[in-house]
């Protein structure tokens, strides 16, 4: 008798109904607010920050409660950790720039500041790393993710046995890409700029490139997470947000914060079934990959 397949569908619909509210609300603030000349609201700063405020409410709704979805910066104190970790010796203090997004687990680690949303963390329990962008130009990509880079250098952590914890996940979303385009031609466009943003010398850790590339309306760029070692590339690939797969941008933001949340390097809980997507899941295109110095 052949196996059923993996289901997930109510998932799929549930999550495709909340990312349809969350382009439409977005719509909303639009006509509410227009430009007199081109697509978005008449405030350009306004607009970026209501589209951030939009999506760390949507973020809020479903990630556990010890998780706090902030703005603000990661600071790394070259000092002591755990009771005797002298890792960072000859370091200097260094902190990231602002950051769009930051999941934090609060519960279990403390903050140097915060006020209402904005925060001053450590690195130990930083999650992920979200830059949030109204629409997707050109630049954008490569610009965040060298900025996704250094901050994901700060957050490379050991866990109370020594061992390397897995890095946060690092993501770029948007509402959608401008000027309008085929998903063809903008995952291509953005995958030039993965390619020309991780062409550095020392080469990056896996888990220091960008994890997400999404323009929620249309596609993303989603990278695969390696089986086995020696880890020497990571895999990209391409996936389009159809009107049947409009839950995809909101299911793998989710997924990545959780995959990190509860991987055995940082939790000794198993993770749940909240997110996770049917067995044989198909993509629209493998884009290629990128050479990295390992995992983490």
């Amino acid at each position: 008798m052949a196996k059923k397949p993996m289901d997930g569908s109510r998932v799929r619909e549930f999550l495709s109904g909340d990312i349809s509210a969350l382009l439409a609300t977005y719509e909303q603030f639009e006509r509410l607010v227009p430009h007199s000349e081109h697509s978005g609201a008449g405030h350009p700063g306004e607009d970026g920050r209501y589209v951030e405020g939009l999506i760390r409410t949507y973020l809020k709704k479903y990630l556990p409660r010890s998780l706090h979805v902030s703005t603000g910066f990661i600071l790394r104190p070259a000092v002591k950790t755990g009771v005797n970790g002298r890792e960072r010796r000859g370091d200097s203090d260094a902190h990231s720039s602002q950051l769009d997004i930051i999941v934090h687990d609060a519960d279990h680690y403390p903050a140097f500041q915060r006020f209402n949303d904005d925060v001053i963390v450590p690195p130990e329990g930083v999650v992920a790393i979200i830059s949030v962008k109204k629409h997707l130009r050109a630049g954008h990509t490569k610009n965040e993710c060298v900025a996704l880079l250094t901050a994901s250098r700060l957050c490379r952590c050991l866990t109370s046995g020594g061992e390397k914890a897995r890095g946060p996940f690092l993501a770029i979303v948007s509402m959608g890409y401008e000027p309008a385009e085929e998903p063809s031609k903008v995952a291509d466009k953005l995958w030039g700029e993965i390619t020309d943003a991780y062409a550095v010398d020392p080469l990056p850790l896996f888990d220091d490139t960008v994890g997400f590339v999404a323009a929620f309306g249309m596609g993303s760029v989603f990278k695969v997470r390696p089986k086995g070692d020696p880890l020497t590339k990571a895999r990209f690939v391409w996936h389009d947000h159809t009107d049947k797969d409009t839950h995809l941008g909101l299911q793998f933001v989710l997924t990545g914060i959780l995959s990190v949340y509860y991987d055995e390097s940082r939790n000794r809980r198993r993770r749940p079934g909240f997110s996770g997507f049917e067995s044989g899941r198909p993509h629209k295109r493998v884009l290629g990959t990128i050479d990295v110095a390992g995992l983490r």
